[in-house]
């Protein structure tokens, strides 16, 4: 990206209205996939000068015991309702919860999830990262999650949403597939790098539940049925030209006992439908390549 540029220059522009067709395994119209969010927050990380990891002094007891209820508790109860409705994860990981919490990567490989990185901790920003930083993250991701899960991460979402300006360089270069840090479209998309390929997967922000519950203040019924409209539509507009949805998911939030039956509900229509494709982020872009 240019400094001072108008325009990031990271993909072309594809007016909605005028795309050649897209069409998913079995005549579905709308690819279906959850990234949960594995993730873990150190209680007094090191400060960065651009960005406070917590709105309390450090160390915040608080915020880290609430996001330690998703390793503790709530993981398993969102797990458990995926799985129950035929919905594999594609999990946005902390890489350091391989030695934090082993026992939540463990059932999330049982589970036969895809995992992708989602940096070391989400409490490390990338803001002014030498490229000899950034990529000893890269690198740390691929080795920590294949030791772990004997996978290799095909994906990317940037920790706290945080990257530099040669970010999706250097992931095309370390022969990822695809990055989940582009929000700008309903279909998966080609982005701009300097060698080889990087496609972009639709992510969500607007059905993200740290959005819904932190951001719009929903209850836990406003946000499944804030699901199923965004389903019901993007269904309808796959006709023309296969659509994708992105449910992201943090376990200490919608795995809450007040919240995980509306959610389940949703998931129930969503499975029960009949026009979801219902896969994995690995999947989709792989559809989509074919088709290119």
């Amino acid at each position: 990206m240019r400094e001072g540029a108008s325009d990031p220059g990271l993909y072309d522009y594809h007016p909605y209205n005028a795309r050649p067709r897209i069409v998913w395994p079995g005549g579905k119209t709308v690819a279906v996939w959850v990234a949960p969010n594995l993730e873990y927050y150190e209680i007094d990380p090191p400060v960065h000068p651009k960005r406070k990891p917590w709105g309390r002094v450090h160390p915040d007891v608080v915020g880290y015991a609430h996001r330690d209820h998703s390793n503790r508790v709530s993981h398993w109860r969102m797990t458990e309702v995926m799985s129950r409705h035929g919905f594999p994860g594609s999990v946005s990981l902390s890489v350091a919860l391989c030695q934090h919490h082993p026992e939540v990567v463990a059932d999330a490989v049982a589970r036969g999830w895809e995992f992708f990185s989602h940096g070391i901790y989400n409490t490390r920003y990338c803001y002014d990262m030498t490229e000899e930083q950034e990529r000893a993250i890269i690198e740390d991701s691929i080795a920590t999650v294949r030791a772990a899960t004997g996978q290799t991460i095909r994906g990317w979402l940037a920790p706290a949403l945080t990257h530099t300006p040669r970010t999706l360089d250097l992931l095309a270069e370390y022969g990822f597939d695809y990055t989940c840090d582009l929000y700008h479209d309903d279909q998966v998309q080609e982005v701009k790098v300097a060698k080889g390929r990087l496609a972009s997967i639709p992510y969500s922000l607007e059905v993200n539940d740290h959005y819904g519950f932190f951001v719009y203040n929903m209850s836990g019924r406003e946000y499944a049925e804030t699901l199923i409209r965004q389903f019901e539509r993007l269904a309808s507009e796959g006709e023309k030209s296969g659509t994708v949805m992105c449910i992201p998911l943090h376990a200490y939030l919608i795995g809450q006992p007040h919240r995980i039956g509306p959610f389940e509900e949703a998931l129930r229509h969503i499975a029960s439908d009949g026009r979801a494709w219902i896969a994995r982020a690995g999947e989709i872009v792989d559809a989509w390549r074919a088709q290119q």
